[in-house]
């Protein structure tokens, strides 16, 4: 029996600061009016972006002063290694492993800068071999999850035997900045919030009920930069986002996700279940209708974006797991969509 690439366990982490989504309405209005915002005309984007609560790596009443690009950034330091410790150890113990056993840590992120990377500093913190890989990932945005866990695949199924730990971590909510009176960045603080998931994957020619990561690939579309990513302003990282984003999935992803499929001697018709990234409301709407589910369909996504909002790479993790739980059956089709502007796609395989 050939190899294949089994997903041994899935962890997630979230900060302990849970707030409820009309709490952080009433802090945006206040927030945003003392710079003032027409905010009476936004607010509304709070209500009707599919989210109950959310959950912050700082109190709230933190994020209501001015923050220098400094404090945010010494902040994702404190959280986010404490975050990966959380999953990560909780992710190798499912696999039945030790912290010993990892082979390779792929690590993907795009709300921080940490160099020494984010695994280094990991490593601080667990007993994890001082001869392990390391692939520390920028730049993915909300595809990172996809494209992520599809490189920790590839890397799996290069060395048979292997265990590789992916590790997911974004604090979207340190780019929440208050004297940005954009659209873009309202909209962001209606929909952000922080997580992390950690993962196992091997390649092996043991035959069990672990699900099979088959194969994963990206489609990026040219002229298309500017749709979604980061800009560097002077206090921090600033929110790109196309309102056309929607209009962007009902006109090229289901495109996108036949000719991946294809690929891979696949077809749509052939998909059981879809666990995709739901980067809000408007988008999930989208995506329902290009793989042709009833609205409401994405059920799994729907129910990660109402208890946890948009965690950008990280969320679509939270979204498997949840589907993995309620008991994921036959081929599923991961995807999202990040910076570039990129489709990522995933497919994955339960008995």
């Amino acid at each position: 029996m050939a190899a294949i690439v089994r997903l041994l366990s899935l962890a997630t982490a979230t900060p302990p600061h849970a707030v409820s989504q009309r709490d952080l309405m009433a802090a945006a209005g206040d927030y945003f009016g003392a710079n003032g915002v027409d905010v009476e005309r936004l607010l509304p984007a709070f209500l009707h972006a599919g989210i109950d609560r959310r959950h912050l790596c700082e109190p709230l009443d933190w994020y209501q002063r001015p923050i220098g690009w400094k404090t945010r950034n010494d902040a994702f330091l404190r959280h986010a290694p404490a975050l990966l410790e959380e999953a990560a150890q909780k992710a190798v113990a499912d696999a039945g492993l030790t912290l010993g056993e990892i082979d390779q840590i792929v690590t993907v992120c795009s709300t921080g800068v940490a160099t020494p990377s984010l695994d280094a500093l990991l490593m601080e913190r667990l007993p994890l071999r001082d001869d392990i890989g390391r692939l520390p990932i920028f730049g993915l945005g909300c595809a990172g999850g996809v494209t992520g866990l599809g490189v920790a695949a590839r890397l799996a199924r290069a060395a048979p035997g292997t265990n590789i730990l992916f590790l997911v971590v974004e604090l979207c909510t340190l780019t929440f900045r208050s004297g940005d009176r954009r659209k873009a960045n309202i909209i962001a603080t209606a929909l952000f919030g922080d997580g992390a998931a950690a993962a196992v994957v091997r390649a092996q020619d043991i035959a069990n009920d672990n699900p099979v990561i088959l194969h994963a690939g990206e489609q990026r579309w040219p002229g298309t930069l500017d749709v979604m990513g980061w800009d560097v302003a002077e206090d921090g990282l600033t929110v790109l986002f196309s309102r056309d984003i929607p209009t962007l999935v009902r006109g090229k992803l289901r495109q996108a996700a036949d000719d991946y499929l294809a690929r891979h001697g696949m077809a749509l018709s052939d998909i059981d279940g879809f666990i995709a990234h739901p980067g809000g409301a408007k988008v999930l709407d989208a995506l329902e209708e290009v793989f042709g589910l009833q609205t409401g369909g994405m059920v799994d996504a729907r129910a990660v974006l109402r208890d946890y909002g948009n965690m950008s790479a990280a969320t679509v993790m939270f979204v498997l797991d949840r589907a993995l739980r309620r008991g994921l059956r036959g081929p599923n089709l991961m995807s999202a969509l990040g910076p570039g502007f990129t489709g990522s796609f995933l497919t994955l395989a339960a008995a």
